[in-house]
């Protein structure tokens, strides 16, 4: 059995063809889609967070806003980039969005992506310490919004408060008590992922990573997998880690199927250079089921994990895109045993 959800990017453009034409679009898209997904059986309802972009951004207020819209749907991130973020304000957000949703915040965090700016971040007000990287800098902003997530009283009490504290020191609130342990990592690394699992973090592994060896992407990516579960269990936490990776998958059921992505699984993995670093590229799949079944039972990363996001091609509307997601469950999850 997989927990099976879709990625969006939510992008937006006024081009023809377009169903996401403006921001608002998009949002209010995004929040229907996550309840069809619902009904249609799925598990999860993932966005990426891009800054200075024709993308979803802010993620907390449409976390939000799908928690109060939604009943039982994971609700996620996949990846708030930690070089932009104040982590007592996020944890602020991040608590009240939780507990609109009823806890089902499930928040996919990493140090970020190739930017559309440079060196966006300082924009945003922040800046690496002496010595530190950008990636540095989102590592460590990750690290005190884990630490504050614990929910442990840290700030000392004004002597002559507004409103009558409790005793002790003070803590965020809103605070979600169970949050700490829906935190993921998004990683494109083997040391990355080592590193998410000895601070107890669950992992996120996307369609992408350093090509460490040279083999194909699935290969190396369950190696990662491994690797993370492997220092999860030396670092002794006491509960079950969770694994993600996600996929372009899509079952060509119909003839509008064939005509937007009859093409798409015909190639193979691709290598590139992206934010200097040489990458592996996951390849598409796009296939008539019993084919997609096929080609999927040979991928050793989806094996590997407990949760597969589909990426969606979110400009083609809420209807389609909802389609793409029950073929999925519909046509190929069973076969596989993923249902």
């Amino acid at each position: 059995m997989k927990k099976i959800g879709f990625l969006s990017f939510g992008h937006w453009s006024p081009s023809p063809g377009s169903a996401t034409r403006s921001a608002r679009d998009v949002l209010l898209q995004s929040i229907d889609l996550a309840q069809a997904a619902e009904e249609v059986g799925a598990d999860g309802a993932y966005f990426r967070v891009h800054h200075f972009a024709r993308q979803l951004a802010s993620p907390f207020p449409l976390l939000a806003a799908v928690g109060a819209r939604t009943r039982s749907i994971e609700i996620g991130t996949g990846v708030i980039d930690m070089r932009y973020e104040n982590p007592l304000y996020m944890a602020e957000d991040a608590g009240a969005a939780d507990l609109i949703a009823g806890e089902r915040l499930q928040l996919g965090l990493s140090r970020g992506s190739p930017e559309q700016v440079v060196e966006g971040w300082r924009h945003f007000g922040y800046a690496p310490a002496a010595g530190e990287s950008d990636a540095d800098m989102g590592r460590r902003h990750a690290e005190v919004f884990l630490d504050v997530l614990r929910g442990e009283g840290f700030a000392e009490p004004s002597p002559r408060p507004m409103f009558p504290n409790p005793p002790g020191l003070l803590r965020v609130e809103p605070h979600s008590p169970t949050l700490r342990d829906r935190i993921w990592w998004g990683s494109a690394s083997d040391a990355t992922a080592v590193w998410a699992a000895t601070r107890g973090m669950n992992l996120q592994s996307s369609t992408l990573k350093a090509d460490e060896t040279g083999e194909p992407f699935h290969v190396q990516q369950a190696r990662q997998i491994r690797l993370y579960r492997d220092a999860w269990a030396k670092a002794g936490h006491a509960r079950a880690p969770r694994v993600s990776v996600s996929r372009s998958i899509f079952a060509l059921v119909s003839d509008r199927d064939r005509a937007f992505f009859g093409r798409s699984g015909e190639g193979g993995d691709q290598v590139g250079v992206i934010d200097n670093m040489r990458a592996v590229f996951g390849r598409s799949y796009a296939a008539e089921p019993d084919r997609l079944v096929e080609q999927l039972r040979e991928d050793e990363a989806i094996a590997e994990a407990d949760t597969l996001l589909l990426t969606v091609p979110n400009q083609l509307g809420v209807g389609y895109n909802t389609h793409v997601i029950e073929s999925v469950l519909k046509h190929v999850a069973p076969a596989l045993g993923w249902r």
